[in-house]
């Protein structure tokens, strides 16, 4: 879901120097200047082009209780990042979110490496379903994390090794986990491991629980393949209110979390927030970033309320670059054009995945999924104009910067 961390040809690059001009983007606010009157829409239609589809890919896999092989197209794309000069997307296959076998037996989801060009490089199989996909730029791998909602664990990926021998699975050190749900999403910070502690109170106490963490860092032994959790900050943390236009803006407020989901890390030139990890907490709208420079607790933690339930979120760097996006909808993986704004947020907006959703969804007041700006002062969440392709977009999102430009460090999504 989201900006992730980047490599260029698989070696770590340092951070591209942000011009003075992205200083004065959509929400950086000059001295003196008002939040609001900083910020606004920006106007423009993006074209969506499908690189690739499923239905053209194919995995095998041995049903569950079979020892006969079954071979089906690739489905469900979700997270995706970048590695290189090449992406990486989790296909989920039809696999539960505690790890259900789909409806044809099947227990494995498939990542699928392939170009910025949509022509497929490698693939590898994890049992599970996969949630977040990040690429790490310090170890040149790619994790995935599968079963968001419980029996979760997490796989490291190594794109030079065969596709038989390439994923390794690493079990959690804590079963179940302290938040009792699976894991989400993955972004890598300061060569840090955070994954988000997705569908808390699954089992036991629903959420939400001041015990229950709602980020984790991780620490992976690669003798033991135990993936090791620590709490980050918790569901019911107090928080800042950041909505500029609140009353409240600037008080504390306890949070109250019960859907820790997508998370990333906000760019240098992302305007507000910049440099800060943040969580999305889908279905209770709401967007907590954390300040980890700050040495009081009353300001490590702020909190933007959303008009919309969202997931990934991604900030453009530059107008000539490309969004690559998933789209479960239509089994497909495509690239967004233009017209970008540097620093202007965008997002996945998710109707259907707020808590006061209804059961059957899409539904009136409630639309599928739709690409959003989002305005990182107030939390307003407007959809763009798109023409193209067809295009649902699923909740992965990675940017890629036009060639001249900086590839600039990210997270997660």
């Amino acid at each position: 879901m989201g900006p992730r961390s980047i490599l260029l040809g698989r070696l770590v690059v340092a951070a591209a120097i942000v011009p003075l001009s992205l200083l004065f983007v959509f929400g950086a606010v000059p001295s003196g200047a008002s939040p609001t009157a900083a910020t606004g829409s920006w106007r423009g239609t993006y074209e969506v082009r499908q690189i690739l589809s499923g239905v053209s890919l194919r995995h095998s896999f041995r049903p569950a209780g079979t020892s006969a092989v079954k071979t089906e197209p690739l489905t469900d794309p979700d997270d995706i990042t970048r590695l290189g000069d090449d992406l990486f997307v989790g296909f989920q296959n039809g696999v539960g979110p505690q790890g259900q076998a789909s409806s044809d037996g099947n227990l494995d989801s498939t990542v699928l490496e392939l170009t910025l060009a949509g022509h497929p490089v490698a693939q590898w199989d994890v049992v599970g379903k996969t949630d977040g996909v990040t690429a790490d730029p310090y170890t040149g791998r790619v994790i995935a994390t599968v079963n968001e909602d419980l029996n979760s664990a997490l796989y490291v990926i190594n794109p030079e090794a065969p596709s038989a021998t390439g994923a390794t699975r690493y079990s959690y050190s804590e079963n179940p986990l302290p938040h009792n749900g699976g894991t989400d999403a993955i972004s890598i910070m300061h060569g840090t491991i955070y994954i988000s502690a997705s569908a808390p109170g699954t089992v036991g106490m629903p959420a939400p629980e001041a015990s229950y963490p709602a980020v984790y860092s991780v620490t992976l032994n690669s003798s033991t393949k135990v993936a090791t959790v620590a709490p980050v900050f918790f569901d019911e943390a107090v928080a800042t209110v950041a909505n500029a236009e609140s009353p409240h803006f600037g008080d504390p407020t306890r949070l109250a979390l019960t859907d820790p989901d997508s998370n990333e890390v906000v760019p240098e030139y992302g305007s507000r927030f910049g440099n800060e990890f943040m969580l999305t907490s889908q279905g209770d709208l709401e967007q907590i970033f954390l300040n980890p420079y700050s040495a009081s607790p009353t300001t490590r933690l702020s909190v933007l309320s959303l008009s919309q339930s969202v997931d990934d979120t991604t900030w453009p760097s530059d107008p000539s670059g490309s969004l690559y996006s998933t789209d479960s909808t239509n089994d497909a993986v495509d690239v967004v054009r233009g017209p970008f704004r540097a620093g202007q947020p965008l997002a996945v907006a998710t109707p259907c995945g707020a808590n006061s959703a209804p059961a059957t969804c899409p539904a009136p007041g409630f639309p599928a999924n739709f690409l959003a700006s989002l305005n990182p002062w107030t939390g307003q969440v407007s959809p763009v104009s798109i023409s193209g392709a067809p295009y649902v977009p699923q909740g992965g999102l990675v940017f890629v910067p036009g060639r001249g430009h900086g590839y600039p460090d990210g997270g997660d999504h």
